[in-house]
């Protein structure tokens, strides 16, 4: 459990990179809105890897941070950048699922309830960007309609907390 726990933490650093990365790529293409909210999106993945690093430390764990995998710097479109999101998201529900599983096999009820946390905030997340999408698909390449979304994502707010 140990070990899967210290693979997921560096997964969640790597999703903070991936969308930092993704912000970059918003705001190099004038996209400012759209570079906001993924900055956003890189804080929370902080928070989420924090979390799981806070719970390790708690357990006595001796932390492990591996190397990130630097990220691809060209998303395209701002639909690709939100699809590039969407199967990030979804590998990352798989993931914690995976996870979960093993702690319900293991019989670790506290890093059991840990993770049903991050599976419950994956559902949200996959949500949340297949709107997104949505809304893209809808506009197609209309310059109009990309400036209402992008003003529209710009306008996100931070949660605080994770």
């Amino acid at each position: 459990m140990q070990e899967a726990l210290l693979v997921q933490l560096n997964r969640e650093f790597h999703s903070a990179y991936l969308y930092l990365a993704m912000s970059a790529h918003c705001s190099h293409h004038e996209f400012n809105g759209a570079a906001q909210w993924m900055m956003l999106q890189y804080e929370e993945e902080q928070q989420h890897a924090i979390r799981i690093y806070n719970y390790l430390i708690d357990q006595g764990v001796e932390v492990r941070l591996d190397e990130i995998e630097r990220p691809s710097k060209d998303f395209g479109t701002p639909l690709e950048v939100f699809k590039a999101s969407l199967v990030h998201e979804q590998e990352m529900t798989a993931r914690l699922n995976d996870v979960s599983d093993l702690a319900l096999k293991e019989k670790d009820h506290a890093s059991y309830n840990l993770l049903q946390w991050f599976v419950n905030e994956q559902v949200e997340e996959e949500a949340t960007v297949s709107g997104i999408i949505a809304k893209l698909k809808m506009v197609g390449g209309d310059g109009y309609g990309l400036l209402m979304i992008d003003n529209e994502l710009g306008g996100r707010t931070s949660t605080g907390a994770p």
